[in-house]
């Protein structure tokens, strides 16, 4: 009788413990299958953000990518705190001028974008009567606002900029179609980049492909009044390519050449009024070599059946009397610029004159939209090679006086 009560308690015990052990492993597999889970929902959680950031990123790659050009861009921008990374100040005339303050602008429009600041424009007091200290109270105004780059655009602008960077030192100014600049003591101002074009370069260009594509009676209309050096480097550029495709062609070219009326570079009726009559009196293409005097002058060739040759930028999209246009990387160059200063680069360009020409692919013609039919892609490839490789030189030292220049091929009429 004991021994069969200790074989019941016996198995009893065995039976216990192999329920015991059968729910210690039920709960071992239960919690195994929790652990499990969760690891699998981190991983899926992580896995949805990886996803979800890669989208962001896509869809903010995907907006900048819709940016097409400048013009997509708003021309002002509120930052949170009322402060501007960037500022441009304009030179005379408009913002949109579809030439040089416009093409300037875009450079500064673009590089802020692409980069994620701010960025406002000034326009100086008095317009086209704008005097030194109404530049100098814009530059202060966007140094007082926070702008750890100035964009300055036209000669114009030195005096007001030299004070300017005397008195903001931390600030760094680009001086578009400028030089270096200095003290009184005569010590360069190492916070100022002065950027300058071959403007020759591109002025060859068009005087030779409009030429070679059968104008021989041609006009120039600067802006500046004659004292403006990028509108002189045009036009002496525009004239020894004239008389190069005419010596080339064994054919000769009349060009009436003035600076008449485009002293603030504005559009006026005497501007529209002179081309007018130079259009009735024979001249076939002119060379709208100043801002907004290309109103005026597009106003006249379409009056006449003329056609035109822009200046700094391409604007064969703003009128179809456009054939060429005479181009300078104003965009490009000024986003160059201010890249130097974000990327700690400064001391390249800083305190020193850069002239930017074809061997910086900074100025050119515009091969995609010109009219041009009998001056050929290949032929303008063929002289920008010749003057890349040195075969070909543009004088860039344009004389005091154009009216007493003499060529073989070329009779100017310089209307005064």
């Amino acid at each position: 009788m004991k021994k069969t009560l200790a074989l019941l308690l016996a198995l009893c015990m065995i039976f216990g413990l192999m329920a015991g052990c059968s729910s210690s492993s039920s709960e071992t597999e239960e919690t195994e299958t929790e652990e499990t889970v969760e690891a699998t929902e981190t991983e899926e959680t992580a896995d949805e953000a990886e996803e979800t950031e890669e989208a962001a990123e896509t869809e903010e790659t995907e907006e900048v990518a819709e940016v097409a050009s400048a013009d997509d861009i708003a021309d002002t921008m509120t930052s949170d705190d009322g402060t501007y990374d960037i500022a441009f100040i304009t030179d005379v005339g408009q913002l949109k001028d579809k030439s040089f303050n416009q093409g300037t602008f875009d450079g500064v429009k673009l590089y802020a974008y692409e980069n994620g600041l701010s960025y406002k424009y000034y326009q100086p007091a008095n317009g086209s009567e704008a005097t030194n200290d109404d530049r100098y109270d814009a530059m202060v105004s966007a140094c007082e606002n926070g702008a750890q780059v100035v964009v300055c655009a036209g000669y114009m602008q030195e005096d007001a900029l030299t004070a300017a960077a005397i008195a903001y030192p931390d600030v760094q100014f680009i001086f578009i179609d400028g030089y270096a600049l200095y003290d009184e003591d005569g010590n360069v101002l190492t916070n100022v980049a002065g950027i300058a074009f071959q403007e020759e370069q591109s002025g060859y260009f068009a005087g030779y492909a409009v030429v070679a594509e059968g104008y021989t009676s041609l006009g120039f209309s600067g802006g500046g009044g004659g004292t403006n050096s990028a509108c002189c480097r045009y036009g002496y550029g525009f004239l020894q390519g004239a008389e190069a495709a005419a010596e080339a062609l064994g054919v000769d070219v009349t060009i009436n050449y003035s600076w008449l009326y485009g002293s603030s570079f504005q559009a006026s009726p005497e501007l529209q009024t002179m081309i007018s009559g130079w259009y009735e009196n024979g001249v076939e293409i002119v060379f709208a070599c100043g801002g907004s005097m290309f109103d005026s002058i597009v106003a006249a060739a379409a009056e006449n059946d003329g056609a035109v040759i822009g200046v700094d930028v391409d604007q064969s999209y703003e009128s179809d009397t456009v054939v060429t246009s005479a181009m300078k990387g104003l965009s490009s160059a000024t986003s160059w610029a201010i890249g130097k200063y974000f990327d700690g680069e400064w001391d390249d360009i800083g305190g020193a004159s850069t002239s930017l020409g074809v061997n910086d692919d900074a100025v050119g013609l515009p091969t995609d939209t010109w009219s041009l039919e009998n001056f050929s892609v290949e032929d303008y490839e063929e002289l920008l090679a010749a003057l890349k490789d040195g075969s070909l030189v543009v004088d860039a030292e344009y004389p005091e006086s154009v009216a007493e220049l003499t060529f073989d091929h070329v009779t100017i009429n310089y209307v005064e």
